[in-house]
This record gives C-alpha cells, structure tokens and sequence, in this order.
C-alpha cells in the first residue's frame, strides 16, 4: 500500500439485524483459512512480490488457484489481466488477477472489490514480505469468494487482486482505463490495503465525504464485538487526506464511488518486520468479519 487509513463505514439497521447478518458472515467462510493464506503469501517463497519478479509470479498463481477452486469465474476470457508500464528506466510487465460471481438482481451493475498483491520484494539481502501490506487484504479476497458460495450477491462482484500497488497504483489504473465494462456500471469500489493489525482495535473507512448516501449507510452502525470503525481522513476534517492512498484513488478519479479500508501506518510498514507473526489474528478475522456486513448493506441498498 502506497499509504493507507480509513475510517468506519457501516450500515443504518438494526443492531440486531446486524448482528445477525455478521453471524451470517462467520458461518460461510473459514477463519483458520483466512490467517493461512496470510501466512503463506508472506512466506518467503514469495520474495517479497515485487512486480515483475518470480516471487510476484507465484503469487499471481496462487491467488489464481484460490479464485479457481471457489468457484469464481474469470472476468474475462483468463483470470489474468496483463499489462506492462515504464518506472523510471525500466519496464515492467505485471498482471492482475479478475474473478466475478454474477449478480442474482443485478447482474449488469458491478461493485469491485480490490486488493493489491504487489510489495517491495528484497532490499539490501532482506525480503519485504508484506503481511499486512498487502496480503491481508488478499487473503480477504479468498474469503469473499468462499462467502459468496452461500450468500450470492445482488450485484455482480469483480474480485480484484491489483497488481503494481507499490509503484504508483498501476493495476488498479490499468483495470479502470481498459474495463471490458462500462465505468458508469461500477457502483462502487471497496478496497482493502492493511487490515489485519491495530493495537486501539480501530478500522478506518474513507470515502464518505464524498457520497451522502454512503455516510447515511454508516453512520450510527454498531461494530463487530470490541472493533472501533472510525470515519475520516478524507481531506475534509484537517486529519492526514488518504483519498489517493491506494487502488481506490483511481475508481475515484474516475467519479466511482469508493470505500478505502484500513488501519494507521505501524512501525513494520514498509519494513522487512512486516510479518505474519507480527499481525493481530482477532483483529483481523473481526475486521474481514465487519467488511463483509458492510458490503451485504450496501449490495442491498445500492
């Protein structure tokens, strides 16, 4: 993640039915499996993920096996998005990675769920493996899907893992200027960069400010158990603007509305430290368990 915050989004209803709804969310996807996949992609057999190199290679792959064996179907012809860009002196060839489940109510209008897959691979000897930055979120991705298989969404759903995060927010810009969809059928992008660790329990959410219909969803939501969602940083309350943070900045751009979710920067981001055993397990699996009550609110309202 170039840099991420968030603040709380959640859903006008009843404690109770959101309750409900959250119990629902932890009874059709695996905890145990969430925390695995972080732990493997931030394995060193990865090498970091930096765009273009083998390590990024492989977890192209598996991230494609995981979209493959839950059902999903590619976006497209491949679940593979490829492209190349130029950084400084060098180009780069990278892909991103494009699952859909269709939509039971509305199958031409998408909502997009991203999350980069890229880090900063080996510095001076050492791997950069990236677990909350960004493997959390992917493997949150994989949950999704597993999610879907007994809650179909009312909307279709594009699960994207991003490729090029790191260097400027390249797949998500790549997704948005080639879309095989019209732009104006993309409902709404929620992103997913840093999720699994914070020592207050808080979970930012941004994106409100600029949708009055977003901010009526979430405001007065109750959280999951303990977990603190907090609204802001979107330029609009004198706080650090994250609004060009991650993936999301380019769905905005382009007039989409978005919801970034994320915690603060901790002493291991951007650092070789930013490992799985330094995550938060029951942080994370509140935080993925919140995500998923949101986006059922929002699939049935939008």
């Amino acid at each position: 993640m170039l840099q991420i915050k968030i603040l709380v989004f959640f859903i006008g209803f009843s404690c109770i039915g959101f309750a409900q709804n959250a119990n629902n969310a932890v009874n059709s996807w695996s905890k145990d499996a969430l925390l695995q996949h972080v732990k493997t992609l931030s394995s060193d057999i990865f090498e970091g993920r930096r765009t273009g190199t083998k390590g990024a290679v492989k977890a192209k792959k598996y991230i494609i096996n995981q979209f493959y064996s839950s059902g999903l179907k590619p976006f497209k012809k491949s679940f593979e998005q490829p492209f190349t860009f130029v950084k400084g002196n060098k180009t780069y060839n990278a892909s991103n990675v494009l699952g859909v489940v269709k939509g039971t109510e509305h199958a031409n209008k998408y909502i997009v769920i991203s999350a980069h897959y890229d880090h900063e691979g080996k510095k001076g000897g050492q791997i950069f493996n990236g677990a909350d930055d960004n493997a959390s979120g992917v493997s949150a991705l994989f949950a999704f899907a597993e999610y879907f298989k007994t809650h179909p969404p009312k909307h279709s759903v594009i699960l994207a893992a991003f490729d090029a995060e790191e260097l400027g927010l390249r797949g998500s810009k790549y997704f948005v200027s080639t879309s095989a969809i019209s732009l104006k059928n993309i409902k709404l992008n929620i992103n997913l960069d840093m999720i699994s660790r914070s020592v207050k329990n808080e979970l930012f959410v941004v994106g409100t400010a600029f949708n009055k219909t977003l901010k009526q969803l979430i405001l007065g939501v109750n959280t999951v158990d303990d977990l603190e969602l907090k609204l802001g940083h979107d330029g609009e309350d004198g706080l650090e603007n994250w609004t060009y943070a991650s993936d999301h900045a380019n769905f905005y751009k382009n007039n989409i509305p978005f919801l970034y979710f994320g915690v603060e920067d901790h002493k291991d981001y951007h650092e070789p430290t930013d490992d799985y055993e330094n995550i938060h397990p029951e942080f994370y699996k509140k935080a993925v368990e919140t995500i998923m009550s949101v986006f059922e609110k929002t699939d049935k309202s939008l």
